[in-house]
C-alpha cells in the first residue's frame, strides 16, 4: 500500500473519490459535446493498445483523397511524434503529454482546443480525432464529449484481446481490426474467431478489417466516417467559436 494512489484507504472513500472525479470529467464532457454538436462536428474517441495502429489509420484517412475536412489531438506519455506524423498527412494537430497519466481525459482535451490554430480546425473540421493514449483498460472510463467510440485492434495482438479486456470493447461503436495484411504470417489467427470474439463482448459494435499498408478496408472505414458524419445535425451557420 502507499501514500499516493489511494489503495490503503477504506474501499468506500476510494469508491467516493473515483465518483466524484468521473462527475466533473463528464460536465467538461457535456461542455465538450455541446460545442462538437452545434459545430457539426463528428468528434472520435480513437482508442486502443500501443502500436495498434491508431495513427496509421487516421493517416490513411488524410491520404485517402475523400473530401473530409480532418483535425486531431493526439495523447502520448511523452514526445509529440504522432501529433507531428499527421500533421504531416495534412492533418491539422496538437499533442497532449500525460506525464503519467495513463488515459486522456476532458479537461486534457478541453485545454488543448484552448489553442487557437487547433481549436479553428476543430471547429471548421468534419471529423475530430481524439487519438487516446495507448491503453486497452482507463480511456474507456473517461468521456471525452465524443460521438462514437473507435477501438483499433491490430491482429498481432492476438484474437483473444476482446475477452481480456472487454471494458474497452463494451464501449465501442466501432472496431477496426488492423494489419490485416499480416494475417498470413501469424499461424493460428483467425479473423474468423477474432469477430466472434468481438461478438461475444459487444455484439452491438460494427467491425471493419483494415490495413492501412495495403488499402483494404480503408474505402470501408471512410463509407461509415461519411455516414456517421451525414447523421449528425447541420453545422450551424451562428456557430463560430474561437475554442469550446
Amino acid at each position: 500500500m502507499c501514500d499516493v494512489c489511494g489503495c490503503g484507504d477504506p474501499h468506500k472513500v476510494t469508491i467516493d473519490v473515483h465518483t466524484s472525479l468521473l462527475a466533473k470529467n463528464d460536465r467538461d464532457a457535456a461542455h465538450l459535446r455541446a460545442h462538437f454538436a452545434e459545430d457539426g462536428v463528428l468528434a472520435l474517441n480513437v482508442m486502443g493498445s500501443p502500436g495498434s495502429g491508431k495513427t496509421a489509420l487516421i493517416e490513411a484517412v488524410a491520404r485517402s483523397g475523400r473530401d473530409l475536412k480532418l483535425a486531431a489531438v493526439s495523447g502520448d506519455l511523452a514526445t509529440s511524434l504522432d501529433a507531428e506524423r499527421l500533421a504531416s498527412a495534412g492533418v491539422p494537430s496538437a499533442s497532449i503529454t500525460t506525464g503519467s497519466a495513463c488515459h486522456l481525459d476532458a479537461a486534457m482535451v478541453h485545454h488543448a482546443l484552448h489553442d487557437e490554430r487547433i481549436a479553428r480546425a476543430v471547429h471548421e473540421s468534419d471529423v475530430f480525432f481524439v487519438e487516446n493514449v495507448g491503453n486497452l483498460v482507463c480511456p474507456a472510463i473517461y468521456d471525452l464529449g465524443q460521438a462514437k467510440n473507435v477501438v483499433v485492434l491490430s491482429v498481432t495482438e492476438g484474437v483473444d484481446k476482446p475477452l481480456k479486456y472487454p471494458v474497452m470493447f463494451r464501449v465501442a461503436d466501432l472496431v477496426v481490426v488492423s494489419k490485416v495484411d499480416l494475417v498470413p504470417y501469424l499461424p493460428g489467427t483467425s479473423l474468423t474467431t477474432l469477430r466472434e470474439n468481438i461478438a461475444r463482448v459487444a455484439p452491438s459494435a460494427e467491425v471493419i478489417p483494415c490495413s492501412a499498408v495495403s488499402g483494404e478496408g480503408v474505402g470501408e472505414l471512410l463509407a461509415w466516417l461519411e455516414a456517421q458524419r451525414a447523421a449528425l445535425a447541420p453545422r450551424s451557420a451562428a456557430a463560430r467559436h474561437e475554442h469550446p
